[in-house]
């Protein structure tokens, strides 16, 4: 089981990396769209997160609080909706953009720092 938790830890923290760096990469370009990196990593960030979840509610302590899974996972499902609509757009909005980028960034520091 321990295996498994690890493999997703894994996958998540990929997802991570393609949506920030997707984000990131377009940001510096200065095209502002949303590009397949970024889509693909909020997808691998809701289902690598929820399967990571799910298994931890056995009890015990190492186990995190459900408020904090539940912030992590409405971030999560806010950062997916505003990559997924606006997916075909030429181009976004430069705010809509930032606010995709600091979510991301803020549900890694909820990650990080809540405990």
């Amino acid at each position: 089981m321990e295996a498994l938790r690890l493999i997703l830890r894994y996958a998540h923290l990929i997802g991570f990396a393609l949506l920030l760096g997707g984000a990131i990469a377009q940001f510096v370009s200065g095209k502002l769209r949303i590009n397949p990196a970024m889509l693909w990593g909020s997808i691998i960030q809701v289902l690598t997160g929820l399967a990571l979840a799910a298994p931890l509610r056995g009890g015990g302590d190492d186990e995190p609080s459900p408020v904090k899974l539940a912030v992590k996972l409405v971030i999560a499902i806010l950062i997916f909706i505003m990559v997924f609509v606006p997916r075909k757009r030429a181009e976004v909005n430069r705010g809509h953009f930032i606010g995709i980028i600091a979510m991301t960034l803020i549900n890694a520091a909820v990650a990080t720092f809540w405990r």
